[in-house]
């Protein structure tokens, strides 16, 4: 059993999904996370004195704290911070499907398009293009260069995008899709408190993200968005639900 996390920046992974991927974890379940850019253009730096060095340090970062959430294969790709919805929506929506013929995971997780909480253009453009990739990447007339290179279709059984019960009031607005997965993930908040602690450039960022963590932190909710056996929306408290070896 397989998931897959495709996220926008380092310290996502912990924000969107890091108690989800704590307790697959525990229960046996091969975790990925996908990240599409290094995060070179954040406010906080930390000491790097360029974009480069910045982003040399947070795939460092990125690093730990996957190890420290028990995440089996942990990728950062080269894109640019601040610039997804100027990329090739074709090309980067194929890197993603190769990824997921790569890693064949059963569930997908990634953020909503209205840009999470936060309501960051990346994080849409990471939604918009880890959905098309779940879709395509199931496809024979999609990428046909990967198949003739021995790659496979491979048709993930779910996809989720991470959602809230709040909103940001200091933000754009957002409309976060409505929660149908509610999941426990209470007994991981310290751990994951630690992982965000692994990004030590973003530790403003990070100091107020444990402070909400601790007082909101035991649920993770989510959102299904695609199943492959059409049903009614059900409401789950697990995102494996369904879903046999």
């Amino acid at each position: 059993m397989k998931l897959l996390g495709i996220t926008a920046h380092p310290d996502d992974e912990v924000g969107a999904f890091g108690g989800a991927l704590l307790l697959c974890n525990s229960r046996g379940i091969e975790t990925h996370v996908v990240c599409l850019t290094p995060g070179q253009a954040a406010t906080n730096r930390g000491t790097a004195r360029s974009d480069d060095e910045l982003a040399v340090i947070r795939r460092a970062e990125f690093a730990a704290s996957c190890k420290i959430l028990g995440v089996s294969g942990a990728q950062v790709l080269n894109y640019p911070d601040g610039a997804l919805s100027r990329q090739d929506f074709f090309a980067v929506v194929g890197d993603l499907a190769r990824r997921v013929r790569e890693i064949r995971p059963q569930v997908i997780l990634t953020m909503g398009t209205e840009g999470a909480i936060t309501g960051h253009l990346d994080h849409s453009m990471a939604s918009i293009f880890a959905t098309m990739a779940f879709h395509w990447a199931a496809r024979t007339d999609m990428y046909p260069e990967q198949l003739r290179e021995g790659l496979q279709p491979h048709r993930a059984r779910k996809l989720y995008y991470c959602t809230a019960s709040f909103t940001l009031p200091d933000r754009q607005p957002v409309s976060p899709p409505p929660g149908t997965a509610t999941i426990d993930v209470a007994q991981f908040v310290e751990t994951k408190i630690r992982a965000t602690q692994a990004h030590r450039t973003q530790a403003p960022l990070m100091e107020l993200f444990a402070k909400t963590l601790r007082k909101f932190g035991g649920v993770e909710l989510f959102h299904l968005v695609a199943a492959n056996l059409p049903s009614t929306m059900p409401i789950e408290t697990d995102l494996f639900a369904g879903i046999e070896e």
